[in-house]
């Protein structure tokens, strides 16, 4: 019989194989860091070390973006952005960190094509986004910060 698939009993236990994290700066809205600091805590609470290691990563790399108190009137990271294509169809996506996105919910995160084509334009431009499919542009109809 081969021993290529048998664990030995003496081995211990296996090592916590760490999450990937991006070498991307690690920009958050106060929002994401609440949820990094929540999951931390629900990682915490069932004692998966793995999940631990990783949320404690990224809350010490945080770097919270706060909303300037000044009127936006150019696409930056935070911002809630309302376009269309040329056919009509209406886009709304929020600029957010890597841990909070989730395009489903129209949250993106500012290192995807969508948001770097976005990002520096006004309400009224034109934002060409780079798509495998091949190149869709938007008009910026409305940007607000919450």
């Amino acid at each position: 019989m081969s021993r290529a698939f048998v664990k030995d009993d003496d081995s211990g236990p296996e090592p916590i194989v760490p999450r990937p994290v991006s070498e991307a700066p690690n920009y958050v809205t106060p929002r994401g860091y609440a949820l990094l600091d929540r999951a931390l805590e629900a990682a915490q609470a069932a004692a998966d070390e793995r999940e631990v290691q990783y949320y404690r990563q990224r809350l010490n790399s945080a770097i919270v973006v706060q909303p300037s108190i000044r009127v936006k009137r150019v696409v930056e990271f935070g911002a809630s952005v309302t376009a269309h294509d040329a056919k009509g169809a209406s886009l709304t996506i929020r600029i957010v960190g890597e841990d909070e996105a989730d395009p489903a919910q129209g949250l993106v995160s500012w290192d995807s094509p969508i948001a770097k084509a976005f990002t520096g334009h006004r309400v009224g431009d034109r934002a060409i986004v780079q798509r495998p499919a091949g190149p869709l542009a938007y008009t910026i109809d409305d940007l607000h910060y919450e």
